[in-house]
């Protein structure tokens, strides 16, 4: 049993031997929790991400609703021990249809079992991949000349260099990227760029960007998997590359670049483990929809609602940010990375990311 999954056994023996206390107490089962919210966000200085702050909520089994889900959470512990005992691991979706079998506490959908996991993480301060749980989705793709060596499930060592063993597919990130699993090797790359659509990785790919440009370029797949933050996040800290973000110009695509750089409301427990603070923003703004005269459409009442919210939302507290929200809202228009071939299918590799990287100082 490795280490970390002993860990998080420990943290989760420690949550049944609460529950168990208070009963023998004669007391009511309970629990503290942070409050996930957007007002419980406060910016941590030393680490430089968004993280939950001190305000808590209680889950009480006073209620039936709390009682079922603490009941529900016995559950989950110990499907989690007997997976680490057998040296198992499940998915996030398995987790849900196994409850199937939890009398009384079955889960309603997949979004109440997988908000239960992510309790798990924030109480314990172990992460899911701790407790053997992994997500459903294929992992994003990454190229660039960098080596790796990969643990495979057998235990063997395979070494790749993620150019050129993997093809123009790329090399696909595995859900574990910590250590005992995959190790950066030798580091021939002198940035991150990371890239909304798969389209536009492909675009950058064959147009053999990640060779001129000197780049490891990181295929997305709109919000990333926390593998895909997790390995940015490691390069970053570990091989001091720099991380560029390179999106939509859209509300939605403004938040893939600040779930990357300060972390996600929904998992702000995650930020330090997952977040690059000094990712900078090369995508579609405002600005260049007008600069450039892109093709555009029109923002729709949704996406109205949600630069308005961005104004209010603390990752976006910069001068950048507030001018081209608000220069958005006033325009009423958004544009795809896609947009930029209206100057033909070198532009975005000739002109454009040249000229945003230039001024960063990356080219």
């Amino acid at each position: 049993m490795e280490r970390r999954h002993k860990e998080a056994m420990e943290s989760l023996e420690e949550i049944a031997g609460l529950f168990y206390d208070q009963l023998d107490k004669g007391n009511i089962p309970e629990i503290g929790i942070a409050t996930r919210s957007k007002s419980n966000i406060v910016f941590h200085k030393k680490s430089g991400v968004w993280k939950y702050g001190k305000s808590k909520s209680t889950r009480s089994a006073k209620k039936l609703n709390g009682a079922r889900m603490i009941l529900r959470t016995l559950y989950m512990l110990d499907f989690i021990r007997e997976m680490i005992d057998r040296e198992k691991s499940s998915t996030l979706r398995e987790m849900y249809y196994i409850s199937e079998g939890w009398e009384k506490a079955k889960f309603g959908d997949q979004n109440e079992s997988d908000r239960l996991a992510e309790d798990m993480e924030i109480i314990t301060s172990c992460l899911r991949e701790d407790f053997k749980l992994r997500p459903e989705e294929d992992g994003a793709r990454l190229i660039g000349d960098i080596t790796i060596k990969e643990r495979t499930r057998k235990g063997d060592i395979r070494t790749i260099n993620c150019r050129d063993d993997v093809g123009d597919s790329g090399y696909t990130i595995p859900y574990n990227v910590e250590e005992e699993k995959v190790n950066f090797q030798d580091i021939g790359v002198d940035f991150i760029i990371a890239i909304e659509t798969g389209g536009m990785f492909d675009r950058l790919v064959e147009n053999g960007f990640d060779e001129t440009a000197n780049a490891l370029l990181i295929h997305l797949k709109g919000q990333p998997a926390r593998s895909t933050r997790r390995v940015m996040k490691r390069l970053n800290e570990e091989e001091g590359l720099p991380v560029v973000v390179f999106t939509d110009g859209d509300p939605w695509s403004f938040r893939i670049f600040a779930s990357i750089a300060y972390g996600a409301i929904n998992s702000a427990h995650l930020s330090e483990y997952l977040a690059t603070p000094s990712a900078e923003y090369v995508g579609i703004t405002a600005s260049d929809i007008l600069n450039y005269d892109l093709p555009t459409d029109k923002l729709s009442a949704n996406d109205i609602t949600a630069l308005e919210q961005e104004l209010q939302d603390p990752r976006f507290n910069t001068r950048f940010w507030r001018d081209e929200i608000e220069t958005m809202l006033e325009i009423k228009k958004k544009a795809e990375q896609q947009a930029l071939a209206k100057y033909g299918l070198d532009f975005v590799t000739d002109t454009y990311l040249p000229e945003k990287l230039g001024e960063l100082g990356l080219l």
